[in-house]
C-alpha cells in the first residue's frame, strides 16, 4: 500500500482503520494499475489522470466515493454533490460487501467521466467510457 494512504489510515481510530485498511485492500486487489495517492487530504485511485476511487473520514463513517458512480446504476450508492459521484457510508467493518464493491471497481473502470479536464471544460463534464 501507498505509505501515505497506510499513514492516513493509521490516523484513524481503531474502528475506522479496520474500514479504511479493507477498503484499500480491495480497491487496490482490483485497480491493480491505477496510481494512488493522497489527493485533497484523502486517499484517492486514479486512471490515466482521471479519479476513480477513494475514501475520507467523515464525522459519524467512513465515506467510500466514485467519482462516475451515479452513472453505475447501483441503488445502493447514494447520489454525492452535483457531478456524477456517488457515494456508500462504512460505521463498521462488516458493512463492506465485497462482492458490492468489486462490482463498482469494475463498474468505474468501465464508466467514466472526465474529471481530469474538469476546470479545462469550465465545469463541462464529458463522458470518456
Amino acid at each position: 500500500m501507498n505509505a501515505a494512504i497506510q499513514e492516513y489510515n493509521d490516523s484513524q481510530i481503531p474502528s475506522d482503520k479496520e474500514i479504511c485498511d479493507r477498503l484499500a485492500q480491495i480497491i487496490n486487489q482490483n485497480l491493480p494499475n491505477a496510481e494512488n495517492k493522497i489527493w485533497h487530504a484523502h486517499p484517492v485511485w486514479f486512471l490515466d489522470g482521471n479519479p476513480i476511487a477513494g475514501y475520507s473520514k467523515l464525522k459519524n463513517a467512513v465515506r467510500l466515493l466514485f467519482w462516475s458512480g451515479q452513472s453505475f446504476d447501483e441503488e445502493k450508492l447514494l447520489n454525492e454533490g452535483s457531478f456524477k459521484a456517488a457515494e456508500s457510508r462504512y460505521t463498521a467493518i462488516d458493512q463492506i460487501n465485497k462482492d458490492d464493491l468489486e462490482r463498482w471497481l469494475k463498474k468505474a473502470q468501465e464508466i467514466q467521466w472526465d474529471y481530469k479536464n474538469l476546470i479545462k471544460r469550465k465545469g463541462v463534464l464529458i463522458r470518456l467510457k
